[in-house]
């Protein structure tokens, strides 16, 4: 194989989704072992690349599986249902949460809380996250509901329509940061759980792509807003547009009337 066709071969290797980080991970070690014994310096050079790549896929491995310990921890419960929300802050748009219920010992590199993952990798997650998991279930609430009743009320009765449209149920719930009330299922709050507890991130992930892509569609109905940029939050640019053009129906009266 000479250094071009090796190159090639490295590159559609890491090209591979993160769906199939263990096929990357045996096509490196074969791609190694087919070529240990090329001593020419662009076939060395390749070769250090791929045992980095692979110590970095074992890193990130143990990464993830470090934040399976809740799951471990409450191995009682046969169904762990990680809830988390998205869009408590935005001036716009609804508050939504999701609830998500893992295979045990699944393992998905790049898992994180949804503010640590880049869009693309977050779009890639959520594709993983709805095909490996037992169940998966969203809920949420309008910005007239927060207006109404308030953020911790549309928050919270949020989280109870997620864990109803999981469609079985769990036997314990891992929340981040917040108790649930009214709900008859055992909970564990976890300051911080989007980044300690796969459950979590994984609902962190769903919750963050699911609105984000309703705030795009909510874009193209009101362009002057920005939402596919801003997603509701208040940029500069959307509070601008919000003084020229009043507000819309899903802004959110009760947190913008400083402002228009």
């Amino acid at each position: 194989m000479n250094i071009c066709e090796l190159r090639t071969a490295y590159q559609k290797i890491l090209s591979l989704p993160l769906m199939e980080y263990d096929s990357m991970r045996t096509s490196l070690l074969s791609l190694i072992r087919e070529n240990e014994s090329d001593t020419r310096k662009g076939a060395v050079q390749i070769l250090e690349q791929a045992r980095k790549k692979i110590d970095a896929i074992d890193a990130e491995t143990e990464r993830v599986r470090g934040m399976t310990f809740f799951e471990k921890k409450y191995a009682d419960a046969e169904l762990i249902a990680g809830i988390d929300e998205v869009g408590r802050g935005p001036l716009a748009g609804p508050v939504l949460t999701a609830a998500v219920i893992f295979p045990r010992d699944l393992i998905i590199p790049m898992l994180n809380d949804s503010k640590q993952v880049s869009k693309k990798h977050r779009e890639e997650l959520y594709d993983i996250i709805m095909n490996r998991a037992v169940a998966v279930g969203v809920g949420m609430n309008s910005a007239e509901v927060i207006d109404e009743k308030g953020i911790e009320f549309a928050n919270k009765d949020a989280m109870r329509q997620a864990i109803r449209n999981l469609g079985v149920q769990p036997d314990l719930l891992l929340v981040d940061a917040v108790h649930i009330p009214d709900v008859d299922i055992r909970q564990v709050s976890i300051i911080k759980g989007d980044a300690k507890s796969v459950s979590i991130a994984a609902a962190s992930i769903i919750a963050k792509v699911t609105r984000d892509r309703m705030m795009q569609e909510m874009d193209a109905k009101y362009p002057m807003y920005g939402f596919r940029d801003n997603v509701g939050y208040g940029s500069a640019a959307h509070i601008e547009a919000l003084k020229k053009y009043g507000p819309c129906e899903i802004h959110r009266r009760s947190y913008i009337k400083n402002l228009v």
